[in-house]
């Protein structure tokens, strides 16, 4: 199981010592919203934190775009340190095929992200494409949502792609993870959890994050191994 806390909900005045409090939890990744105030109503931070938060840690940089124009970003963020950048469906079929190929031609790990309203049917296309599929669990935009129950089954069904068509990419949940929402994510098949609000609250991240990891790899113990990515 990776457990990627969201830096979204850290202190952005104590951003040094967050980060050196997400390395040491034991966390395997570290999550990056980024928000353009379109394709979202709201501004999150750009290549630049991403390169401060690169300078400071040796976690591996999960880099969501929630961006309308996500393509000027790539290398700005390839270069800032990102390991992975995910893009959304909702950017339209063609778009995203192109998108996810000059990801892939820049090195990085590509990842693919789709909306609590989005039908699921919207990814099929692409899986054969991606290192990993994140099945939004709140709407996009803002960290300290509620868990929104009904995407539960997008993830059982992401689940069943992966194994029917022999695929490995990493199944990831975002919003309003907790320890009982994971739980139930990791039954559905989830492998991958990002949880901002709840792990930044906790005084002991560390001892927070070891028992989401176990918690999540109870709930799912025949679950096969998926190949994990490593920081870079």
């Amino acid at each position: 199981m990776i457990i990627a806390p969201s830096l979204l909900a850290a202190d952005f005045g104590r951003i040094r010592t967050e980060v050196s409090r997400a390395q040491r939890s034991g966390a395997d990744w570290l999550h990056l919203d980024i928000m353009d105030g379109h394709f979202v109503p709201n501004i999150s931070f750009g290549p630049a934190m991403v390169k401060t938060v690169h300078s400071l840690t040796r976690l591996f940089l999960d880099v969501h775009l929630m961006c309308e124009r996500p393509e000027i970003l790539f290398e700005p963020f390839l270069r800032a340190g990102a390991g992975q950048l995910t893009i959304h469906v909702e950017l339209g079929e063609a778009m995203v095929s192109q998108l996810l190929w000059k990801i892939r031609s820049l090195g990085l790990k590509a990842g693919l992200a789709i909306n609590p309203p989005t039908a699921m049917e919207r990814v099929r296309p692409h899986l054969r494409q991606i290192d990993l599929l994140l099945v939004m669990t709140v709407n996009p935009g803002y960290g300290g949502q509620e868990f929104i129950e009904e995407c539960l089954p997008k993830i059982q069904q992401a689940d069943t792609w992966r194994r029917e068509l022999n695929l490995d990419y990493r199944l990831e949940v975002d919003g309003g993870i907790n320890y009982q929402t994971a739980v139930e994510c990791a039954r559905a098949g989830a492998d991958t959890f990002v949880a901002g609000t709840f792990l930044f609250q906790h005084r002991q991240m560390k001892t927070a994050v070891q028992k989401l990891r176990r918690l999540t790899a109870q709930a799912r113990p025949t679950a096969p191994s998926r190949q994990s990515v490593a920081a870079s």
